[in-house]
């Protein structure tokens, strides 16, 4: 024994040790010596208890929402999975946040993972915390397969009950990728890359999984039921006021604090990062400052919505500017929908009410050979809860900022132009002039004509199809009496075909005449009477003075001198229209007749007024 303690040496490997054995024989066999490993088990350590890993701090100015309510109710069950599904920036994940610190506060049991899902190297990072928080078994081994070790981890009920947020979980390669081999040996690992990631969310009856996602697809695909899915939409009135005050060191006016709010469509993003640039600019920036800022011009509404003001509430990889956070969900579509961005695109310069489906079939395609479904289309934007559908699903509706965020997006890629000009003739083609028989169609399409306006092109090309909305939709006002609208569409149009027409355009004598119709209506008869001389000398030098255009100038400069009381001029010059539409048209058309009836009531009026001086 002294020998073989003499000849042992000891050495240690990776908790193991090499031994010098010596192995006695039997008779005269001699000695064999030879090395033999001898593993060292290490006393098991023992199991950190229940925790939350979520990476955020509570917010102490949260505001309560139904959206709340229904997660905990939903996630009540066995298994259960639930899906916030919302814009960017409507407060999915703040929801998020609170609900796993009542579930801590309130189960200190529980465990409560957080993995964010924007990119599978996200989520394997969040599974790789999950691990070491729990000190599962093989947590220290830099070899583990993390994804399926954490799966079955999840599916052991020894390890307690347990919550999970997939945080942006909105790109649906991420979850179900479509790879063939070729692509999953070029991951470098065949048999995870043929895997979907949604398969390492396990439907354990000792856990529960709560999803926050822009695409209402993928939040759908990963909870399995419609019924699951939570829509959050941005606040009420009630939520929007109180999350505003509580993010102010001030008590801001009600009025003030209301108009803020509507200029930012009550989106809870954007209401934290204009109280956070309010406060830290005060006292020279205030909310009424910060109300005309927004509402000047789009360049200074976009500088104010492009600011980040930082969260430590958020992923601190993600933009806190509520146009960047729209922006993501745009180049995602972009990217996976090309023809679904275009139709985006096109809604945008819509009036972002009541956009009708008849004016949107065919009119966003490329001849670029991607052909384009519409249907299709119209379902990814409204995944992405980027666009409304009415009930009778026959219109659209989209949110203002989103439809400002979408014209600042096509800016950056050159396209907004474009757009506008397509826009413009779409609309050129489809509102109708402002007689009688049309007032139906022009009254669904007023809106989106009026917002024509905002879309004047840089260039010359569609500055007459710009300018012919105008004149037709200023028609239809001057009929309905709406003055002020008609007068500024009618002063638009004549501005913009007068510099791109020039001064004696027939297009431009018919604006002038139109322009002088609307002010007659507002009693402004010395700027008429100018310029309906102006279209009758314009019309009687470029179409000959018994063309009817010409006449229709002479009858309206009668009818204004007869409401002037200038009752000679007024009557000559119903004779001569009078005599021209009778040639032209006969003495039964209905416009000689109309003529014929005023020039009679002028008769009347003279002679009342002859009797009445004697």
């Amino acid at each position: 024994m002294a020998h073989i303690q003499d000849a042992r040496h000891n050495t240690y490997r990776n908790d193991s040790i090499t031994a010098d054995i010596v192995q006695q024989g039997s008779g005269n066999a001699g000695r064999d010596i030879y090395n033999a490993p001898i593993t060292v088990l290490h006393a098991r350590q023992p199991k950190p208890p229940p925790s939350s890993i979520v990476p955020f701090r509570r917010d102490d100015d949260f505001i309560s929402r139904d959206s709340l309510d229904k997660v905990r109710q939903i996630c009540a069950r066995p298994a259960a999975r639930a899906a916030l599904v919302g814009l960017g920036g409507v407060g999915k994940s703040q929801i998020a946040i609170e609900y796993a610190y009542q579930v801590q506060e309130e189960s200190p049991t529980t465990w409560v993972f957080w993995i964010h899902a924007g990119t599978r190297a996200r989520f394997e990072e969040g599974y790789r915390r999950i691990v070491q928080a729990t000190k599962m078994d093989g947590w220290d081994n830099p070899k583990a397969d993390i994804l399926p070790l954490v799966r079955s981890w999840l599916c052991d009920k020894s390890n307690g009950r347990w919550v999970m947020v997939v945080d942006n979980a909105d790109d649906s390669a991420v979850f179900f990728p479509l790879l063939g081999r070729a692509k999953a040996v070029e991951v470098g690992n065949l048999g995870q890359a043929a895997e979907p990631l949604s398969d390492f969310l396990p439907q354990s009856p000792n856990g529960s999984i709560l999803i926050t996602s822009r695409s209402r697809d993928v939040a759908r695909r990963l909870t399995g039921r419609g019924d699951c899915l939570v829509e959050v939409k941005p606040m009420d009135k009630g939520e929007a006021l109180a999350l505003l005050q509580k993010k102010l060191s001030f008590n801001a006016s009600e009025h003030n604090a209301i108009e803020l709010l509507e200029a930012l469509n009550h989106m809870p993003l954007a209401i934290t990062q204009a109280a956070a640039y309010i406060e830290h600019r005060a006292p020279r920036m205030t909310i009424s400052r910060y109300i005309d800022e927004v509402r000047r011009n789009d360049h200074d509404r976009a500088l104010l919505l492009t600011k980040d003001m930082g969260d430590d509430r958020r992923d601190g990889r993600a933009s806190n500017s509520i146009i960047a956070t729209w922006q993501i969900s745009f180049a995602h579509i972009r990217k996976a929908m090309p023809t679904a961005a275009r139709l985006l695109s096109l809604m945008s310069l819509f009036d972002r009410q009541g956009i009708p489906e008849s004016l949107l079939h065919n009119r966003y395609w490329r001849n670029d050979g991607k052909e384009a479904n519409f249907e299709d289309d119209i379902h990814t934007l409204t995944s992405f809860s980027l666009v409304e559908i009415s009930a009778d699903g026959h219109e659209f509706e989209m949110h203002r900022l989103v439809q400002f965020s979408t014209k600042k997006w096509l800016e950056l890629y050159d396209e907004l132009e474009e757009w506008k000009e397509a826009y413009i003739t779409l609309m050129d083609n489809s509102y109708p002039v402002g007689l009688h028989k049309n007032w139906a169609v022009c009254q669904a399409l007023f809106p989106h004509a009026q917002a024509v306006v905002a879309c004047r092109p840089a260039g010359r090309r569609r500055v007459e199809a710009w300018a012919s909305v105008l004149f037709k939709a200023a028609w239809y006002a001057r009929e309905m009496g709406k003055y002020m609208e008609a007068k500024e569409m009618s002063q638009d149009a004549l501005e913009a075909q007068e510099a791109a027409l020039g001064a004696e355009h027939l297009d431009t004598l018919t604006s002038v005449s139109n322009l002088a119709l609307v002010l007659q209506s507002q009693g402004k008869y010395e700027q008429v009477e100018d310029m309906n001389r102006r279209a009758l000398e314009g019309r009687e030098k470029a179409l000959g003075k018994e063309h009817p255009d010409t006449l229709t100038s002479v009858y309206c400069l009668a009818y204004l001198l007869q409401q002037r009381q200038q009752y000679e001029d007024a009557s000559l010059l119903y004779q001569r229209a009078y005599a021209g539409y009778q040639e032209k048209f006969g003495l039964d058309h209905p416009t000689t007749q109309a003529c014929m009836d005023h020039y009679s009531l002028l008769q009347r009026l003279r002679a009342l007024q002859a009797s009445g001086s004697k």
